[in-house]
């Protein structure tokens, strides 16, 4: 179940506090039910993977051809579609459901989401650019960004110049983020810090793809109190 990710809604963040008194910034993502819609065989497109639905949609949004879809599949009408790549098909079957189960000994995990788009920005705000001088005959360009291009040659603004223009509302991917903790009761998923994106936004969580060796706070809390209780055995 590792290589399969699942889409949640980011509700806002709070904080956890353990027995030794630290506090951790959290950011609570809801989670969904991911529900297998059909299996792809290597036969047909050439690899192996399935289909998974996640969310709710009204039938009356749906096109005709994916009502005939989900009808043939004999499934309620999902609202987003992705497909995983897997290594063997025989664990999974079309209608099985899943859901925070598959992250029940992950300690980290990736995260990919689209961040708050800030609209139109100057390069001051968008790349940190330190802007012109205040004195010294510069007038009301303040904060541009100088000169774009060369002289006479090549007399061109190359490709990927830092400009002015549209700030935030891009995919991002964050790495190695660790899980506090599950609430499967109510599908809560608890994670360390901040991710990118808005509230009630899109978020798709997979388990981590680096191979971490580093510790949990759980862990490093607990290795904490070991210490502490070495040296008082050491004075009896």
């Amino acid at each position: 179940m590792s290589e399969i990710s699942l889409i949640g809604k980011k509700i806002g963040m709070t904080r956890e506090f353990y027995k030794t008194g630290q506090s951790v910034p959290v950011t609570v993502v809801k989670m969904e039910k991911a529900r297998v819609i059909q299996l792809i065989d290597e036969e047909k497109r050439g690899y192996k993977a399935i289909q998974v639905g996640f969310g709710k949609i009204k039938a009356s949004k749906l096109s005709k051809s994916m009502k005939g879809f989900f009808s043939k599949k004999n499934t309620e009408p999902k609202k987003i579609l992705k497909e995983f790549r897997v290594k063997d098909l025989t664990n999974y079957k079309e209608g099985n459901e899943f859901g925070l189960e598959i992250f029940k000994d992950t300690k980290f995990v990736d995260i990919r989401s689209k961040t708050i788009g800030k609209g139109f920005a100057g390069v001051m705000k968008r790349y940190n650019f330190a802007g012109l001088r205040a004195t010294h005959g510069v007038s009301v360009s303040h904060r541009s960004h100088g000169s774009t291009g060369q002289r006479q040659d090549p007399g061109k603004v190359f490709k990927g110049k830092k400009m002015a223009g549209h700030m935030g509302d891009k995919l991002r991917t964050i790495q190695n983020i660790e899980i506090i903790k599950t609430d499967s009761n109510n599908d809560l998923l608890y994670l360390k810090g901040s991710i990118p994106g808005s509230k009630n936004s899109e978020v798709l969580i997979k388990k981590s793809v680096k191979n971490i060796k580093k510790l949990s706070i759980a862990e490093k809390i607990e290795i904490m109190e070991k210490q502490k209780k070495i040296p008082e055995k050491k004075k009896k």
